[in-house]
C-alpha cells in the first residue's frame, strides 16, 4: 500500500535522508520548498530532482522513499493553499532538545530566504508592506542563538519565532496566488488562504 497520503513529519523525512546516507536536517530544504511553492509552481519532478541533488543521489533508492519525498511536497502545498491556515514548517518536534529545535528553525529560515532573496526588484517592490516587513524580521532569525537551555521561557520564545516563520510563509503564498477560490483540490490546483498578519519577531534568550 502506498504511503503517499500519510502525514509526513520531520522524523519521517529525516529517516529517508539517513537511508540515502545523508545526515543533513530536512529543515533547510523544507524552507526552500515553502518559498518555491509560494513563488512559483514547483512540479513534483523538479522537487524530486532538487532533493536528490541535495542528497547527492541520482534518484530515490526505492518507491517508498520517492513517495515520502513527493508526499512531503504535496502535504506542504495543500497546507499552504488551505483556508484553515493549518500550515506548519517541517521542524524537529518536542522529542528533540530545545537547542536542536532552534537549530532546525534557523536552518529552515536560511533555506526559505535563500529562495526569496533570488527574486528580482520588481517582484519585491510589488509585495505588500506587511510581507516585506515579515521577511525583514525573518532575516533576524538567521542569527538566533541556538545554544539555549530547555526551560519554559525559551520554549515560549521559540514557539513565537516559529509562528512568525509560519505566518511569513503563508503570507508569501497568499500574495503570489491571489484570487484563487477554494475548490475541490486536484494534483496541480492551488488554493488561496487568507492573508496572514505579521508580528515583530521576539528573541530567544
Amino acid at each position: 500500500m502506498s504511503i503517499i497520503n500519510d502525514q509526513h513529519d520531520f522524523s519521517t523525512v529525516a529517516n529517508v535522508f539517513l537511508a540515502h546516507g545523508s545526515m543533513q536536517s530536512p529543515a533547510f530544504l523544507d524552507g526552500r520548498l515553502c518559498a518555491e511553492l509560494g513563488l512559483h509552481d514547483l512540479s513534483p519532478e523538479r522537487w524530486l530532482e532538487e532533493v536528490c541533488l541535495a542528497l547527492n543521489v541520482e534518484q530515490p533508492q526505492s518507491r517508498e522513499a520517492a513517495d515520502v519525498l513527493l508526499g512531503w511536497r504535496r502535504q506542504t502545498l495543500d497546507a499552504l493553499a488551505a483556508a484553515e491556515l493549518n500550515f506548519e514548517p517541517l521542524l524537529p518536534d518536542e522529542l528533540f532538545a530545545l537547542s536542536e529545535r532552534a537549530q532546525g528553525l534557523k536552518e529552515w529560515v536560511q533555506g526559505f530566504l535563500e529562495v526569496v532573496n533570488e527574486v528580482n526588484g520588481d517582484t519585491y517592490d510589488a509585495w505588500s508592506v506587511s510581507l516585506r516587513e515579515a521577511l525583514e524580521d525573518l532575516g533576524q532569525l538567521t542569527a538566533i542563538d541556538v545554544d539555549i537551555e530547555d526551560d519554559a521561557e525559551n520554549e515560549n520564545d521559540l514557539f513565537a519565532l516559529t509562528e512568525h516563520a509560519r505566518m511569513a510563509a503563508m503570507l508569501l503564498y497568499t500574495e503570489q496566488h491571489p484570487g484563487q477560490p477554494q475548490v475541490e483540490q486536484v494534483e496541480d490546483d492551488n488554493g488561496n488562504p487568507p492573508a496572514a498578519g505579521d508580528e515583530p519577531a521576539p528573541q530567544v534568550h
